[in-house]
């Protein structure tokens, strides 16, 4: 189950709108749907998908879009976290979708063959379309911090309800839950 809204702060507050989000393919899309919603002020888009992930995307007038993600992999296994995981937010080079000789895991195992050289920390990697995707938060960490969410209290966030955390940080609780 999904959830998207647009929180566009004004002089007199935050507004919430419920966003349909099917006609959105891509990052430039979701960006121009914010500014539809106010070209100078700050808009905030809020997406989840219960219990697995949510993600912010913050527009501020012309500026390019910041984005927060909380869950880089399961964000990856939708086609929502999809639109918001570009390749600088996870760090690869732009194109790099091709697999090549230098990027293949080459280590002598089969497929379906255990590989005893992995660690712990592979555990909280997934491998997602072939890509290697963590499990942990990416993006800008400081996205809320000038609205009263500093970096550890967004990392700190539970999926479940990270966004009414948010809203109630913002003073917008109240609008948000009318659009839910």
């Amino acid at each position: 189950m999904y959830f998207a809204a647009l929180l566009a702060r004004t002089e007199d507050g935050w507004e919430a709108s419920d966003t349909e989000l099917d006609d959105v393919e891509t990052l430039s899309d979701l960006t121009d749907l914010a500014r539809e919603a106010s070209e100078e002020d700050t808009v905030l888009v809020l997406i989840e998908q219960e219990d697995a992930w949510f993600g912010v995307v913050r527009v501020d007038g012309e500026e390019d879009p910041r984005i927060y993600v909380s869950d880089a992999a399961a964000a990856a296994r939708s086609s929502y976290g999809e639109i918001l995981l570009t390749d600088e937010l996870l760090g690869r080079e732009p194109g790099d979708d091709d697999a090549d000789l230098d990027s293949l895991d080459l280590d002598g195992t089969e497929d379906g063959e255990p590989d005893d050289a992995h660690d712990s920390e592979d555990d909280e990697e997934e491998s997602v379309s072939g890509e290697i995707v963590s499990h942990s938060p990416v993006g800008d960490r400081e996205i809320l911090a000038d609205l009263g969410v500093s970096e550890k209290e967004l990392l700190a966030l539970d999926e479940g309800d990270a966004l009414s955390t948010i809203a109630e940080a913002l003073g917008a609780a109240e609008v948000l839950e009318t659009v839910r």
